[in-house]
């Protein structure tokens, strides 16, 4: 039943949808990639969704929630911000299509690297009415400490544009920094900037004389 957008987060959870990514280029053995995994004493094996899957569907049956979909990204970097699982997931969250009232991860890093990323998703659930919950990092934006960290997680988030802002700043009142437009020094601008324009006068002088 589709959710009304200005509904806030529940705070009875009965269906979720549950997210796991994985990167099929890391093996799960050793840890090190495929481009790597030369002369070791086992053969390359890819990360398994089912070693984060298992514990959330523990974590969903210990709390009686319903899974109404599993969504799975298999060989896709976090830094990736469109993959095909998660932009399903988004695409059924805002318009209602899938019935379910928490998206449960198992960690914030398999669900987004960027703190940009990661706030931009958890304010669109918001706005669907849709709690948050990680099971490593035991948030659930449902409750009142996870609302905090919510809070929390968007501070930061200004806090770094601010950061940036202020180092671009000083970056160009920084001496000798580079600006737009011709470099002009103290003493004004130099002999060849001084010859270029005189050339340029010139060639103008001739073709208005002609």
């Amino acid at each position: 039943m589709p959710r009304n957008s200005k509904e806030t987060v529940v705070a009875v959870i009965r269906q979720v949808a549950v997210y796991a990514r994985v990167s099929k280029d890391i093996c799960q053995v050793c840890g090190k990639s495929e481009r790597l995994h030369v002369g070791l004493d086992h053969e390359f094996k890819g990360q398994d969704p089912e070693a984060q899957l298992q514990p959330l569907r523990q974590m969903c049956a210990s709390h009686g929630w319903v899974i109404t979909k599993e969504y799975v990204d298999k060989g896709w970097s976090g830094a990736t911000e469109s993959r095909p699982e998660l932009d399903q997931l988004m695409a059924d969250a805002k318009r209602g299509r899938q019935d379910f009232e928490a998206v449960v991860v198992w960690k914030f890093d398999r669900f987004a690297r960027s703190t940009k990323h990661l706030l931009a998703a958890l304010e669109s659930f918001q706005s669907d009415g849709i709690a948050f919950i990680s099971l490593t990092e035991s948030v659930d934006t449902s409750t009142l400490y996870g609302k905090l960290v919510f809070t929390i997680l968007g501070a930061v988030a200004e806090f770094e544009r601010s950061l940036i802002a202020e180092r671009i700043c000083a970056g160009m009142r920084k001496l000798g920094a580079k600006r737009p437009g011709p470099k002009i020094g103290a003493e004004g601008p130099s002999r060849t900037t001084l010859w270029r324009r005189a050339q340029q006068s010139a060639t103008i002088s001739t073709q208005v004389a002609n």
